[in-house]
């Protein structure tokens, strides 16, 4: 197939996108858009505006789920588990995955103090949940094979590698199988790949930009 992936620099739909790409070692083409500024292409292609879009052999599909779910019904290795009990368990911890992201979303642009903290106690017992859900030998979400679920939380732990780099606490402490599963997917080659060069500077600098409590803390402590 000839794919296209549309993509936005920071978004982690489009990462979660490109991690199952990677896995399968299927060839894409990245087409960058200005979210800020859509053109009127890519809101021919995009009903709702928002990226990732993925055109294969011309055809285009919108919505990470929609595009992952595709890929995993056409292209080997198969990321899902093959029980289908298992696999609708999976398709659950990935919008879990979404709420997590919703939930960050809510933490840095938190407008005050009090805001911050709700978010900071919400994302806490997200992962406390996790922490119980998680397979005890691991490496990843369900064991020794990476799945689905691990290609949808490879990029929301990247925003806590930010977080942490700007003096906000490890939030992980006190759960050892969240810890283990967030340095194996940080070590995997496909979420490494997933982002370009600079990604980290890039979130610091949205992250500042938000006129938010984050970034007000941000300024504080760097200037």
């Amino acid at each position: 197939m000839d794919l296209t992936l549309i993509s936005h620099p920071l978004c982690p739909y489009v990462q979660r996108a490109a991690i199952v790409l990677a896995e399968k070692n299927t060839p894409f083409t990245r087409r960058y858009v200005d979210l800020s500024a859509k053109p009127g292409w890519f809101l021919a292609i995009s009903p709702l505006g928002k990226t990732p879009v993925l055109v294969a052999d011309g055809e285009p599909l919108f919505e990470s789920a929609v595009i992952c779910e595709y890929l995993d019904d056409t292209v080997a290795p198969r990321l899902h588990p093959e029980d289908a009990l298992q696999r609708a368990r999976d398709r659950g911890w990935m919008e879990f995955g979404s709420a997590v992201l919703n939930t960050i979303a809510g933490f840095y642009n938190a407008p005050d103090a009090r805001a911050l903290q709700a978010r900071r106690e919400e994302l806490h017992a997200r992962f406390v949940q996790l922490e119980q859900a998680l397979a005890a030998t691991g490496p990843y979400f369900a064991g020794a094979r990476f799945g689905m679920v691990d290609a949808v939380f490879g990029p929301v732990f990247r925003y806590f590698d930010v977080f942490e780099q700007l003096g906000e606490a490890n939030l992980f402490a006190g759960m050892p199988r969240v810890q283990a599963w967030r340095a194996a997917l940080a070590g995997r080659p496909s979420v490494q790949a997933a982002v370009g060069g600079d990604d980290g500077g890039r979130l610091t600098r949205f992250l500042r930009d938000r006129a938010s409590e984050l970034s007000r803390r941000i300024a504080k402590r760097f200037g």
